[in-house]
């Protein structure tokens, strides 16, 4: 393989901006189809895309001759299903976040996936981005000492959308759960990333406002196997917007932002130090390309099936369904 030519399942809003356009423009990539069910939307896509297929048939695009790569983007619930039919066709795949609507689904995915061979990469894609890089660089450079706790704080105001029946991200049977795993996923991620595995976790998850079914507040105490401790809170019924992560050590520490463009924010005892680093205009596109690389035998993707399959089950500990 030369070229790693990928066929999208699912070209809903997600592949819009974040990361349809970047399978163009990344080195040694190109997207060749797109698959949606309403074959109006999906052949509009396309031309608008520039994409030389569509299909409103799944299996037509896994097995299409000129696709050599999968990229998932439907909603949680079919994950799986377009996983094990893409990893039988013998093609790399790259699924949306979160990886699955369980712990047990991943397991099945990256399993099906070993079975015949097949890299498996899942969309959290801030592992690959400028500014947490910078996070991290800090962390392993030692700037802030010895790592001793995180504090990762999420608040934002019910929306209009929270009560409408199509929204579903707030549906349990197609998100997993709800805007918890389809936010508070990516912070589980990326924390991981930084600071290592979560050996230990227990959460609470209720629901205080009755606008769906899922859980409108988390929070969560855990422990990383380097002996780090850490809390979560995640409210989506709150008066205010509110997006934090703290890193403290034992000679500084590091504040950013999750989803607000603010700067990374390193602070000790004689300094305050803020970085501005700007997202790239398609989010998911410094991702694509490790990924892309890894498929080419140039490289490594930070995100895999594995990886993924370590935010659902943090995730599925602390919703108490393990």
């Amino acid at each position: 393989m030369d070229l790693v030519k990928w066929g999208i399942i699912g070209c809903g809003n997600v592949t819009e901006i974040k990361s349809g356009p970047a399978f163009q423009k990344a080195a040694n990539s190109k997207l060749v189809a797109v698959m949606r069910r309403n074959a109006e939307r999906a052949q509009n896509y396309a031309q608008r895309h520039n994409v030389p297929k569509w299909y409103d048939d799944a299996e037509k695009l896994i097995h299409d001759p000129d696709v050599n790569a999968i990229y998932i983007a439907t909603p949680p619930s079919t994950h799986k299903f377009y996983t094990l039919k893409a990893a039988q066709a013998g093609k790399p795949i790259y699924v949306e976040k979160p990886m699955a609507l369980n712990y047990a689904e991943c397991e099945e995915m990256i399993s099906a996936c070993r079975n015949v061979g097949v890299p498996l990469f899942v969309a959290y894609y801030r592992r690959a981005l400028p500014r947490f890089l910078k996070v991290k660089s800090l962390i392993d450079d030692g700037k802030i000492g010895k790592v001793l706790s995180v504090n990762m704080q999420l608040r934002q105001p019910s929306k209009q959308v929270d009560k409408d029946p199509s929204n579903w991200r707030v549906n349990p049977k197609i998100a997993g759960c709800g805007y918890f795993c389809d936010l508070g996923s990516h912070m589980i991620d990326l924390i991981q990333y930084q600071l290592g595995k979560i050996k230990s976790v227990k959460g609470f998850a209720l629901n205080q406002c009755g606008n769906y079914e899922t859980e409108d507040i988390v929070n969560a105490v855990f422990e990383f196997e380097n002996g780090v401790v850490g809390t979560g809170s995640w409210c989506f019924n709150a008066f205010e917007n509110f997006d934090s992560t703290e890193i403290i050590g034992t000679e500084g520490k590091i504040v950013y932002s999750m989803f607000a463009d603010a700067p990374v924010t390193f602070i000790n005892k004689n300094e305050t130090e803020n970085y501005f680093i700007e997202h790239p205009a398609h989010i998911q596109q410094p991702l694509i390309q490790n990924i892309v690389d890894e498929l080419l035998g140039r490289g490594k993707s930070p995100s895999t099936g594995f990886t993924g399959s370590l935010t659902n089950l943090v995730i599925d500990k602390i919703l108490g369904r393990i």
